[in-house]
């Protein structure tokens, strides 16, 4: 039997993954110098080249090195496909292989949060959080800040095909805009991105490395926790893995637990905290029955519709010839512009699938490249992806250990397009980036439909070839589902239910998923995180 070592020193707080907000955290507790905080981090350094270069994401998403590997099981909706299921595995987790897009989402989303019983969660009350960490490029003004920790910029290259597609969308309504992040994101435009200079900005350099000469911070990585350790109701420090090593950590205070919407419910189920009908069968003593954990599992999926174009340079071409891609390198190496500087998306456009939406329940991101699915090669012909996501998904699935060993990832099942709604959203919207394609902008580079396929037109062939075609955006949330009911795992001050000295501070605390890409509003989560517990 392996014989457990106790960390010397004491914490006040242990923050459990060193990741998109668990380094937020790090930074703003440390800052009162008379609390100690520990930052256990199951990978390890973000000092990877491919984690630098913003094209790197197609390197480190399948990279054991900063990918948990996780995968879904068979979805019915996806026709039985099960799904890689990347989570950065790395110091900044997911902020250090994500598309590095800027985006809050909407003001209903969080005065929706309200509305269901979450006090302080409005847009009027986390505005100020976002604007706290940011550093806007457009300067300082009541909705951006300037000199936070989490720089925002333009991206650094263009590409003529995808200013034609945002003419096009013109004639069908969908009007350009200046700002996603105001509030509303309705219109068509380019993302801002979390770079600097170049180079991907995770939340490793923004928050975490400036705090590191802290001597009241310790980080380590490599250190992979298996489970919450509790006295009666209450957390008191966790059991962990280090280089061989079983070791436990005492907190005073409490137990801050940012592993993200797969790991948070997994550690606590491992913990005993959870479904009884779940961990009894695993021979898992239930210390305390909270039966939301793991439940209300929601991602947005992508439908990625190809159109084959002339006339245009995409990626393909660059990509798939020798000189292009010496061009990219050299560009990069100079200037640190150009495709390998480039987020995965662009441009992106929001919108409704149909008038009975009040706010846009759409996101396309377009990119000037193209492939069967994704992990293939580029297509050698040039193309352009039209991907199209529903917002707000009424499917909704679960996140469960299957075994009490820590090393087993546990069964992810989304169980997309299970809601009639999200099948219509579906057809509705691989429609609707059809029209857009015929725009007169567009008939310059004569586009042709390669992927779903014209000849695919009924409703039944469509949501066929949807199931074939359609991938996760990696924006799991939910299963640790913020609420004021007793089903709900967290309150609004995310202290779970039922045990003291225990938050949870990620994405898994969304009671419903936001209107756009995820990371930026788990920075303001732990911010607001953040400043709960340091004001009481």
């Amino acid at each position: 039997m392996t014989s457990t070592d106790r960390l010397e020193g004491d914490y006040d707080y242990i923050v459990v993954g060193a990741g998109t907000a668990g380094c937020v955290l790090a930074n703003r507790l440390t800052a009162d110098p008379t609390i100690r905080v520990l930052l256990l981090e199951a990978g390890m350094s973000d000092r990877y080249h491919w984690v630098q270069v913003p094209v790197g994401y197609l390197y480190c998403i399948g990279n054991p090195r900063t990918d948990w590997m996780m995968k879904t099981a068979a979805e019915p909706g996806l026709n039985g496909r099960s799904l890689a299921y990347p989570r950065g595995k790395l110091l900044g987790g997911c902020s250090s292989v994500n598309g590095m897009i800027y985006m809050r989402g909407q003001a209903a989303d969080y005065d929706h949060w309200r509305q269901l019983g979450n006090a302080g969660w409005g847009w009027d009350d986390v505005l100020p959080y976002f604007l706290k960490s940011e550093d806007h490029h457009g300067g300082k003004s009541e909705l951006h800040g300037t000199g936070g920790e989490w720089k925002v910029q333009k991206q650094r290259l263009k590409w003529p095909i995808l200013h034609a597609v945002q003419d096009g969308a013109r004639e069908f309504g969908i009007l350009p805009r200046e700002d996603f992040n105001d509030g509303s994101n309705e219109g068509s435009g380019f993302f801002e991105v979390n770079q600097s200079g170049g180079f991907r900005w995770n939340t490793v350099r923004g928050f975490l490395r400036p705090a590191l000469k802290r001597p009241n911070l310790r980080v380590m990585t490599g250190a992979v926790t298996d489970r919450l350790l509790l006295d009666g109701k209450r957390a008191s420090g966790v059991r962990f893995r280090h280089r061989g090593r079983t070791m436990e950590a005492r907190a005073r205070r409490e137990v801050l637990l940012a592993a993200g919407s797969i790991n948070s419910p997994k550690l606590l189920e491992l913990s005993g905290i959870g479904r009884g009908d779940v961990l009894s069968p695993l021979g898992i003593e239930v210390l305390h029955d909270s039966p939301g954990v793991g439940e209300n599992l929601q991602d947005h999926l992508q439908i990625r519709t190809v159109f084959r174009v002339s006339n245009a340079t995409t990626l393909n071409t660059l990509a798939n010839s020798r000189a292009g891609r010496a061009a990219m390198a050299v560009q990069y190496a100079f200037n640190r512009s150009g495709p390998l500087s480039m987020a995965p998306s662009q441009f992106g456009m929001f919108t409704r699938s149909d008038e009975t939406q009040a706010t846009p329940n759409l996101e396309y991101h377009v990119q000037p490249l193209s492939t069967d699915k994704l992990g293939d090669p580029l297509h050698p012909f040039p193309a352009i992806t039209v991907s199209v996501c529903n917002l707000r998904p009424e499917s909704t699935g679960t996140c469960h250990i299957t075994t009490a060993e820590s090393d087993v990832q546990p069964d992810i099942r989304l169980n997309y397009l299970s809601a009639e709604r999200d099948r219509e959203v579906a057809v509705a919207s691989v429609g609707q980036a059809r029209r857009i394609m015929t725009a007169k902008a567009l008939r310059p580079y004569t586009p042709q439909e390669v992927l779903p396929g014209p000849e695919i037109a009924s409703r039944e062939e469509l949501i066929q070839a949807v199931g074939d075609i359609a991938t996760t955006i990696f924006h799991p949330v939910g299963t640790c589902r913020m609420g004021p009911d007793e089903a709900a795992v967290v309150d609004s001050a995310l202290r779970l239910r039922g045990i003291e000295g225990l938050r949870v501070v990620d994405a898994s605390i969304m009671p419903k998923i936001v209107s756009g890409n995820t990371a930026s509003p788990v920075v303001m989560i732990a911010e607001k995180a953040a400043d709960m517990i340091l004001n009481g």
